[in-house]
């Protein structure tokens, strides 16, 4: 500062108390204007919450209804899946009755070839 000496102790001093008071006024000037636009900040503080909460709670919303989705999904497969497999045991069963019933005919109408050749045999003996 100029016009004190700074070799004196007590203008040292008084220059250190000058300096603390203008740095404290400073502070204090700066704490007014932000007690002037805190109700501004407050409000814009409380409009961001209440933004990321309604985007929270639509990221909750989508991801419970994409969990009910494929839960309908898997519900869905599982059930497609065991019709085709009834499906399946049904052919498969249906198939293999006609298989025997093939079977069946097949021994009946051998058993009925070997009746009559037995019979045509049992015949030509019986002209001689």
């Amino acid at each position: 500062m100029k016009g004190s000496d700074p070799n004196k102790f007590g203008d040292r001093l008084g220059d250190a108390a000058k300096a603390r008071q203008a740095m404290l006024e400073k502070a204090r000037a700066k704490m007014a204007a932000l007690a002037e636009t805190k109700p501004e900040r407050d409000a814009e503080r409380a409009r961001i919450a209440r933004d990321r909460e309604e985007r929270e709670a639509a990221r909750r919303a989508e991801k419970e209804a994409k969990l009910k989705r494929e839960r309908e999904e898997r519900e869905a497969a599982e059930t497609a899946r065991l019709e085709a497999e009834r499906r399946e045991r049904e052919e498969r069963e249906r198939a293999a009755s006609e298989e025997k019933n093939k079977l069946a005919q097949l021994l009946a109408d051998q058993k009925a070839a070997r009746d009559a050749r037995y019979a045509a045999r049992k015949a030509r003996q019986g002209k001689r």
